[in-house]
């Protein structure tokens, strides 16, 4: 029984993350797909550009000619910006959905006031009315705790072991959705940047030589060279930014409900040890 538990987690996970990879292959094309029309038909739009026309040295007259003047990189980088907006808000949902209808840090007070009081039964209603991550792990080890209690076979230590078992693999079967697609956030933070410069050497490369060919110097056209090449540096430190905070709010989350987990884990199987 322990054994089929044990496998079952594993598919979980390995659901997970052939999820992660089936999720990321429709997302990210698709974001591409938009942020290339976005910036060839809407920032390269002719209205914000002198002369109503955008074309070979058309100067902008509006920062969306700006930062269409960043180059073939800004399409890169707004498919990073969408993509890490994308799996924001997913994430948000998910993590939400998994927190459940109330408050975690309630739900875990009133679990722990219940089983102290001996009303197993309403520690298993409050887990139904919570629902969640939580909820799910928190009611799977109660119904242990029941099953333990009517169980004449095994040891003392064995019925603790038997209920910290099933808390764990429980754990097991929630925490790989709640942490699925961390690493593409993860993965931005660190590409963004490094995206949002190249495309700035690129600029300050055609800015340079455009300049060289025409001879003279010209302290306008540099000026203004190296002002679209900066648009891919700040869009990148926007991403990368924005990626960061996110990631760290999303485990931070996580490791939030993971202690919850734990700690009603700890409180039941105490309690078990205590009363019998």
């Amino acid at each position: 029984m322990a054994e089929n538990k044990s496998t079952s987690a594993n598919t979980q996970q390995q659901k997970a993350s052939n999820g992660l990879s089936s999720l990321a292959m429709i997302v990210i094309p698709v974001a591409f797909a938009v942020s290339f029309i976005l910036w060839k038909f809407i920032l390269g739009a002719g209205g914000n550009f002198e002369g109503g026309i955008n074309q070979e040295g058309s100067k902008p007259i509006n920062l969306l000619g700006t930062v269409y003047k960043g180059g073939i990189v800004v399409p890169f980088l707004i498919t990073f910006l969408l993509t890490v907006v994308t799996f924001t808000i997913e994430r948000l949902l998910t993590i939400a959905k998994a927190k459940g209808s109330g408050n975690i840090s309630a739900f875990v007070r009133n679990i722990k006031f219940q089983l102290e009081s001996g009303n197993v039964a309403a520690a298993k209603a409050a887990c139904d009315k919570q629902k969640g991550s939580v909820a799910n792990v928190v009611r799977a080890a109660l119904d242990k705790y029941t099953e333990m209690e009517s169980d004449t076979h095994l040891s003392r230590d064995q019925k603790v072991l038997a209920i910290q078992k099933e808390v764990e693999e429980a754990t097991s079967l929630e925490l790989p959705m709640l942490e699925k697609n961390l690493t593409i956030i993860a993965t931005i933070a660190s590409i963004a940047t490094l995206g949002g410069l190249f495309g700035t050497v690129l600029g300050m490369i055609r800015s340079f030589t455009a300049m060289s060919a025409a001879g003279a110097p010209d302290a306008s056209a540099l000026s203004t060279g190296i002002s679209e090449a900066l648009i891919n540096t700040a869009l990148g430190i926007f991403t990368s930014g924005l990626s960061i905070v996110m990631y760290n709010y999303f485990t931070s989350s996580v490791d939030d409900l993971n202690y919850a987990i734990e700690e009603v884990g700890f409180t039941i199987t105490q309690t078990f040890a205590s009363k019998h």
